[in-house]
């Protein structure tokens, strides 16, 4: 996943826009690609998003069962659906959608104090569970699942790596609005990747010493992690648990709003999507139809249940990992090995070592989309999840159908001004490259070239 976010890092530093993958696919290798990159991507977004909900659905059952297990409505894949919990989830949709159109000043602090509790959350969880008498390493005994391969178990895993550590894609998503040089986003991204996979690892380790974890699976808690820690302190420990929980459900909530809504943003801009998608709050200068979009499409998942809901996140796995091969395979061809490959005309830069490192990303990407679809690996997607999948391939060719005349027909110098900016020539890496302009401006110079 490093290899991965080091071609972000080398991209962002030559195209600091709004967009992301979508725009660096565009820059890449043209219109066609890009609208493929940004349709998976929305997906896989947009069912974070809507995920983050569920989680705060699902811990709301453990912790008051009374008050969110009201007004039985169906049963989904064997998932109750109450009105408790549908209520509980959409509203917070509705507070983060305006929690982010207040603006990235306001939702990055609150990001921040988010990160803050998750980690101190994290650490004291990690501390008592350690100390607890009954507590033991003896207690992950089998490592693996006794009647699978340990390999198998190994690549599940690591197929879902793509979706588990998406979170660093928000640094490129909202690259207008930066405030200092984009070059220390490389360094963001490497720490939030080591830092993520950290906590990970704290968690499944603190919570995996508690009790021998075939036991928790045959007692069929509705939140094993949950039922662990409070076996070991009661609710006590359970709400320090659920605060750490809830922190980490916020930051997905508050950062996927971010990047769902500047991608809609970057698409529209490229009349892909409506117009309506460039607007900005006049105040705020945010993409509001963007985060109002994201949130009314959500406020849908929670009717659906958890277990319906994961298909859709298995399958939005796929879509994150073809954007990473996007990104990747963008980054490979702006670099050069030598001065020997460079033609005149061309705005490509030898740096043998970044080569290298794209490269890397490149394979690490393609093996992550070979566990996915590759049946009988163990990572290939469901039954249910191909169904979702060929469904919003479905809905993205139709709606690439009712766009396509107009799409085909603008100019290629049309485009660049309205994805890339002043920023499709600039070179890579100088100490005398311009600040990112603000997505305001932008959308400034769009309009421009509308009239």
């Amino acid at each position: 996943m490093i290899l991965i976010g080091t071609c972000y890092g080398y991209l962002i530093e030559r195209l600091p826009i709004s967009g992301g993958e979508f725009v660096y696919a565009y820059y890449g290798l043209g219109r066609y690609h890009a609208f493929f990159c940004g349709w998976f991507l929305t997906l896989g977004y947009m069912s974070i998003v809507a995920l983050n909900a569920s989680a705060l659905a699902l811990l709301g059952k453990f912790i008051f069962p009374s008050l969110i297990e009201i007004g039985h409505l169906y049963t989904i894949a064997g998932w109750k659906v109450y009105v408790g919990e549908i209520i509980l989830a959409c509203t917070a949709l509705v507070i983060f959608a305006f929690l982010n159109v207040r603006g990235t000043s306001l939702s990055g602090f609150s990001q921040f104090i988010f990160c803050i509790g998750l980690v101190g959350g994290v650490v004291l969880l990690a501390i008592t569970m350690f100390l607890h008498p009954s507590s033991s390493p003896v207690n992950l005994q089998p490592l693996f699942k006794p009647d699978r391969p340990a390999i198998a178990s190994i690549l599940a895993i690591v197929a879902i790596a793509p979706w588990a550590y998406v979170g660093f894609g928000n640094i490129p998503q909202a690259a207008e609005e930066f405030d200092f040089h984009p070059r220390k986003s490389f360094a963001l991204i490497v720490m939030a990747i080591l830092c993520a996979g950290l906590t990970y690892a704290i968690v499944i380790v603190s919570t995996g010493i508690g009790m021998p974890w075939i036991s928790a699976v045959d007692a069929g808690y509705v939140w094993g992690t949950g039922a662990i820690v409070e076996s070991a302190y009661g609710k006590v420990g359970v709400s320090l648990l659920a605060f750490a929980l809830l922190m980490g459900i916020f930051t997905g909530l508050n950062g996927f709003y971010v990047s769902t809504s500047r991608l809609l943003f970057a698409m529209g801009r490229a009349k892909i999507l409506p117009k309506a998608f460039t607007k900005l709050h006049s105040k705020h200068k945010t993409p509001y139809w963007g985060i109002f979009f994201t949130m009314a499409v959500t406020m849908a998942a929670p009717f659906f249940g958890r277990e319906a809901l994961l298909w859709v996140v298995d399958m939005a796995a796929l879509g994150v990992t073809i954007a990473y091969f996007y990104a990747c395979f963008v980054a490979y061809r702006l670099f050069r090995w030598s001065a020997k490959e460079k033609s005149q005309n061309e705005v490509l830069i030898v740096a043998p070592w970044r080569k290298l490192f794209s490269l890397l990303g490149v394979i690490c990407s393609a093996s992550f989309l070979l566990l996915l679809v590759v049946p009988g690996s163990p990572g290939f997607l469901s039954k249910p999840s191909w169904i979702a999948l060929l469904a919003w391939i479905s809905i993205g060719v139709i709606f690439f159908l009712t766009r396509f005349t107009f799409y085909k027909n603008m100019t290629d110098e049309e485009l660049d001004q309205y994805i890339l900016g002043e920023y499709k020539n600039r070179e890579i890496n100088t100490e005398s490259a311009k600040p990112p302009v603000s997505a305001a401006s932008l959308t400034s110079t769009f309009r421009a070239g509308e009239r």
